[in-house]
């Protein structure tokens, strides 16, 4: 009987198919079909459906069932395999590439099966959901895993810095001098003031600061851990490895952190050393480290460019930011003199790496270190601009209680002209930051000291077409005469006076004419300045022959009528050549304490105090030999020359030690 089943339920499938192939005929014969007939079919193609959906989720149940065994013996079996490695205590990728990269692949099978359960919506309490969470758990435990081999790889493969490779250490102990080791108006030399040297270049320079080797590891790492959406994760273990590593440069560099109220507190000496040394540091620190930096991130974090700018920013923040907090700490500082070298070598550094960090930076992730940065580099503008001002009033300001020995070249001469010498080597940091502090057109030719009538024509012409910098250059050379012409007035005799100008302003005029500062200060203010030691040349030997001079004048030798008729009076003669002696003898006592230190000045002084001097005493003795006794005759015409040689040594002689009775 049970076999009769089968063979009955053929043979019904048979009349099944049979009557379906005559319906179908039918339809292609028949294109006409009634309402009722249309309904039967429509009924029929029904319950056609029904049959087939009913087939198909049995099947469908059956493969389901299969597949969801299959993930859970799949996420077991990695389970088993990441628990197996978190027993351990050695590394990962310490045990090789293959067991590596087998790990990578194992959670990365658990992070796409997940995806397929997450994609079925499972119920809550669904054998699914079940499974869903194991995977999580499994990824999880992989996750941090993976995130500790990431920041292990990162720490252990840092390359080391080499910092000798690089010419970045500070000269500070070369013994060469600067002007960090005088203050204000100390006596300098001529060559004590120099600035630093420092390559203006724009070049980066790419160094592998991670085991290149290790890279596409680290690549493979990041990407999974982005996939499996833990990309916050893995972008904090790179930042907070980085971050430290950054910090050890900066270490290396010898940059130390310090906070701007330990700054404010420095002594120069240590400041300037500071300084210096931050100076270059910063430059190696961009163009090195943070080029090298940046490249890294963009080797790990390549799949994606806002996740590698972010990284960047966020690791280099702290670094950069003590860089400029330091720069910021020096901008708040005093206004010294001495420190205007150095902030503006801080200045031009900081405008040189400008385009670096912009390039660096250029989205909303750096935006807020390059507004830091931009700010910082204009309040060292603004502390440059001050503290040339200020350096300006301190000279107009600089008050002397006694007259300079020997008058000679003042320290404060000295000092200004040997330091803006110098500052000509930054001409275009001058003549950028000082255009918005425009000085008096006119004030030079409005000076209340000696000026030749000639040159006022060229000094409203020259005065139009300077640079900022030169119209504030000889707005200061005016204040240094103006603040020399009050020191000339402590001295007593007049003719010291005129020498210790004459001194000073011929300084000024060979310091221009030596240097750059002659482009700066133009040709006619040479010109005028060397008429202006010239005339106080002369009055230097008005003041201090011309009385003496006229001892050796006929004038009223003779008892009546002119020189040279009439009986001469002998005894007017000796007293008149004696009072000539007496008086060379007390300018050679002071004059030899006196001081001109340029040589070829001096020299020429001397030739022409002989040419007045000397021509004329021996004419005097030649003309009166016969009514003059030898005995009066103390020196000859050539031993005055020889004297007047001792003139302005700087040391004090007397002469009536050699005296003839």
């Amino acid at each position: 009987m049970g076999s009769c089943n089968p063979m009955m339920e053929a043979l019904e499938e048979e009349k099944l198919i049979a009557a379906a192939r005559l319906i179908l005929r039918e339809l292609e014969s028949n294109k006409k079909l009634s309402t009722e007939a249309v309904r039967i079919l429509e009924d029929l193609g029904a319950r056609l459906a029904a049959m087939a959906k009913i087939s198909e989720t049995g099947d469908k149940e059956e493969d389901g069932d299969e597949e969801l065994s299959d993930m859970k013996g799949r996420v077991d079996s990695i389970r088993d395999k990441v628990m197996t490695w978190e027993v351990g205590q050695s590394m990962i990728w310490d045990s090789g590439p293959d067991e590596a990269k087998e790990y990578l692949q194992a959670v990365d099978e658990v992070r796409r099966l997940i995806e397929r359960l997450e994609g079925l919506n499972p119920s809550k309490n669904s054998e699914e959901h079940e499974v869903l969470r194991k995977a999580n758990d499994v990824l999880q435990t992989s996750m941090a895993r993976i995130e500790e081999e990431f920041k292990h790889m990162l720490v252990h493969n840092r390359q080391n810095f080499e910092p000798e490779r690089f010419s970045f250490r500070s000269t500070e102990d070369d013994g060469l001098d600067d002007s960090s080791r005088f203050s204000f108006g100390d006596d300098l030399g001529d060559d004590s003031i120099q600035r630093d040297s420092i390559s203006r270049g724009s070049e980066v320079f790419i160094m592998d600061l991670v085991n290149p080797s290790v890279i596409p590891d680290l690549k493979n790492i990041a990407k999974l851990m982005f996939d499996s959406n833990y990309n916050k994760e893995c972008s904090q273990a790179f930042i907070s490895v980085r971050k430290d590593a950054l910090d050890d440069c900066l270490y290396i560099l010898e940059v130390e952190k310090t906070s701007i109220e330990d700054v404010l507190k420095m002594e120069w000496a240590t400041l300037n050393s500071k300084i210096r040394r931050w100076t270059k540091a910063l430059k190696v620190f961009v163009r090195i480290y943070l080029a090298s930096e940046k490249s890294l991130c963009e080797q790990i974090f390549g799949q994606s460019e806002s996740v590698a700018s972010f990284c960047f920013a966020e690791s280099s923040k702290a670094s950069i930011l003590q860089l400029l907090n330091f720069a910021e700490a020096i901008a708040v500082g005093t206004h010294q003199p001495e420190k205007l070298l150095r902030i503006l070598d801080m200045y031009e550094v900081l405008v040189d790496l400008t385009p670096d960090i912009e390039s660096f930076y250029p989205d909303e992730y750096g935006s807020y270190l390059r507004t830091e940065f931009q700010d910082v580099l204009t309040r060292v503008g603004d502390c440059v601009t001050s503290t040339f001002l200020d350096f300006k009033n301190a000279v107009g300001s600089n008050v002397s209680n006694a007259a300079f020995p020997g008058g000679g070249i003042h320290h404060l001469t000295r000092y200004v002209m040997n330091y803006i010498r110098t500052l000509i080597e930054y001409s275009y940091s001058l003549n950028t930051l000082l255009k918005d502090h425009g000085e008096d057109q006119d004030q030079d030719s409005s000076s209340s000291l000696d000026t030749n009538p000639a040159f006022e024509d060229d000094n409203i012409n020259e005065n139009s077409s300077l640079s900022p910098m030169g119209r504030h250059f000889r707005s200061l050379m005016l204040i240094l005469e103006s603040n020399l012409e009050e020191k000339s007035r402590l001295y007593r005799e007049e003719a010291l006076r005129h020498l210790f100008l004459m001194n000073n302003i011929h300084y000024m005029a060979e310091k221009v004419k030596g240097s750059e500062l002659r482009t700066v200060l133009g040709d006619n203010w040479i010109r005028k300045h060397n008429w202006k030691f010239q005339q106080h040349a002369m009055s230097y030997e008005r003041s201090t022959w011309s009385s003496i001079l006229n001892l050796l004048r006929d004038e009223g030798l003779y008892h009546s009528g002119n020189s040279g008729s009439g009986s001469i009076s002998k005894t007017l003669l000796k007293d008149r050549l004696q009072g000539f002696y007496t008086a060379f003898e007390e300018i050679y006592k002071s004059q030899t304490g006196w001081s001109i230190p340029n040589s070829q000045l001096c020299e020429d002084l001397r030739i022409s105090m002989s040419l007045k001097v000397i021509q004329a005493y021996r004419t005097f003795v030649g003309r009166h030999a016969n009514n003059i006794s030898e005995k009066y005759i103390r020196y000859s015409a050539d031993d005055l020359e020889n004297y007047l040689l001792d003139l302005f040594e700087g040391s004090p002689r007397s002469l009536h030690s050699f005296h003839r009775k």
